[in-house]
């Protein structure tokens, strides 16, 4: 008797979690349309694709940038990135595919933070006209975009683009007698990622990649002073062979990690892509 009476005083509440379930329409949809449905950002939002985490090894891509100077000879180049680095400002000197050099600093991720930086600098008389290099017209952003081209040729030609140019950066890596991590930070810079500028760093910020399956675009990274610690970064060009700076007023040039200096000093291979 007792058991009967408990289940007809269960049964309404059953039959009410049975209709629930069945019901083809959630609560807000029987409702009729909400607010939050007219709102075009939240329809945006549920069309677009789920966001997918970005490994701890990608860098980041560059946003806006300011690019200075057309200069025939590197040592004006060389001035005004002293200079700009004196005002504590992140700049860096490269070779244009036109032949000239120029200098292209910050990384920003809005237009008109880059522009007065830029404005900054021009009323101080560090710089003269300046422009301003927008996200979409980086070779990584262009390749995502059109999904045509290899971002790896890309940075291998960029690096290849200062082959016999005195290397006269003034890196952290002077320190060990070397100066050879802007010439990898700079071919990956002006092709859209944000890669650090110190050699250590960039050993860091990579993922580990083995000796025989190096791909074009990597770096490899050696410990010229022996042990284990990072003190040199070439770029990775295939057939076994990379692009450096051998030293500070020594020229860009192509070395191969199958020679006796360059196999024992050897650290690691680092991707980014």
């Amino acid at each position: 008797m007792l058991a009967a009476m408990n289940l007809q005083r269960l049964l309404p509440c059953l039959l009410l979690l049975l209709l629930c379930s069945c019901s083809s329409k959630s609560p807000q949809q029987a409702s009729g349309p909400t607010q939050t449905e007219n709102d075009p950002i939240v329809s945006i939002l549920q069309e677009a694709p789920p966001l997918v985490k970005e490994p701890a090894e990608q860098l980041k891509k560059m946003g806006f940038s300011v690019q200075v100077g057309a200069f025939g000879q590197l040592d004006n180049a060389v001035r005004l990135e002293a200079k700009l680095k004196e005002q504590g400002v992140d700049a860096y000197y490269f070779l244009h595919e036109e032949g000239l050099y120029k200098v292209r600093f910050g990384n920003h991720n809005e237009y008109a933070a880059a522009r007065n930086e830029a404005e900054r600098l021009q009323a101080m008389d560090i710089i003269d006209r300046f422009f301003i290099v927008i996200p979409e017209n980086y070779t990584a952003a262009q390749i995502a975009r059109s999904g045509k081209g290899n971002l790896r040729h890309e940075l291998v030609k960029t690096a290849q683009r200062f082959l016999g140019v005195p290397y006269r950066w003034g890196g952290e890596d002077r320190k060990n007698g070397f100066d050879c991590s802007g010439l990898t930070m700079v071919s990956y810079r002006l092709n859209g990622l944000d890669l650090p500028r110190n050699s250590r760093m960039q050993f860091k910020a990579g993922k580990p990649v083995a000796k025989q399956k190096l791909q074009k675009g990597d770096l490899v990274f050696f410990a010229t002073k022996g042990g284990t610690r990072v003190t040199h970064v070439g770029m990775y060009a295939g057939n076994n062979q990379f692009i450096h700076a051998p030293r500070t007023g020594k020229t860009v040039r192509f070395a191969s990690l199958g020679s006796r200096y360059w196999k024992r000093a050897y650290v690691g291979g680092r991707s980014y892509l």
